[in-house]
C-alpha cells in the first residue's frame, strides 16, 4: 500500500505558528487516513520550531530551492532567521517520507515550508508568489510528487497511477 506524507495541521493537529492547525474535510484524506495510508509530519515542529511562534516567510518569495540552495533565507518579521529550523524539517521529513517508501506528499499550500505551488513574498503583507516551500523543493528533488491540499483529487490520480504501475 502507498504511503502518502501529509501536513499534520491538516488532520487537525495545532502544530501551525498561530498554534492552531488547518483540518481538511476532504473525504479522500479521511479515507486515506481510515486506510492507514497517511504520514502526518511537520517540518517546522520536526525542525525544532516551538509551538506557537512568530510566521516566517522566505526573503523575496524566492522559494524553497533558493533556501535549499543558500541564495535565500527564511526570516521572521523582527527579521530573525529561521532557515536552519526549515533546513533541519525538510531533511527530517525527507527521512521520514523514505523510511515509509513515500512517492506522494499532501502539504500545506502557501507555507514556507510546505507550499506546492506559492509561497508568502516575504513582505508579510499577506502576497503569495508563484514557488515552493523548503520541504517541498526538498522532497521534489528525491521525486516525491507534492499536492497542496486544494490539489487531493489530482492527488488521488497521481496515486492510482502509481499503484497501477506497482
Amino acid at each position: 500500500m502507498e504511503r502518502i506524507l501529509v501536513s499534520a495541521c491538516l488532520l487537525g493537529r495545532e502544530v501551525r505558528y498561530d498554534g492552531g492547525s488547518k483540518r481538511s474535510d476532504d473525504a479522500l484524506l479521511a479515507a486515506w487516513r481510515a486506510e492507514g495510508r497517511l504520514v502526518p509530519f511537520c517540518p517546522e515542529v520536526e525542525g525544532g520550531l516551538p509551538v506557537p511562534r512568530p510566521p516566517a516567510e522566505i526573503e523575496g518569495g524566492a522559494g524553497g530551492e533558493a533556501v535549499l540552495s543558500g541564495a535565500a533565507r527564511v526570516l521572521t518579521p523582527a527579521g530573525d532567521d529561521v532557515t536552519g529550523a526549515f533546513l533541519a524539517g525538510a531533511r527530517a521529513a525527507l527521512a521520514a517520507a523514505r523510511s515509509f517508501s513515500v512517492r506522494i506528499a499532501v502539504l500545506k499550500e502557501g507555507s514556507p515550508s510546505c507550499g506546492a505551488l506559492a509561497v508568502y513574498d516575504g513582505s508579510f503583507s499577506g502576497r503569495k508568489t508563484p514557488g515552493s516551500g523548503v520541504t517541498t523543493a526538498l522532497l521534489e528533488r528525491d521525486g516525491i510528487r507534492v499536492f497542496g491540499e486544494d490539489r487531493i483529487a489530482e492527488a488521488a490520480r497521481h496515486l492510482a497511477e502509481l499503484e497501477r504501475a506497482g
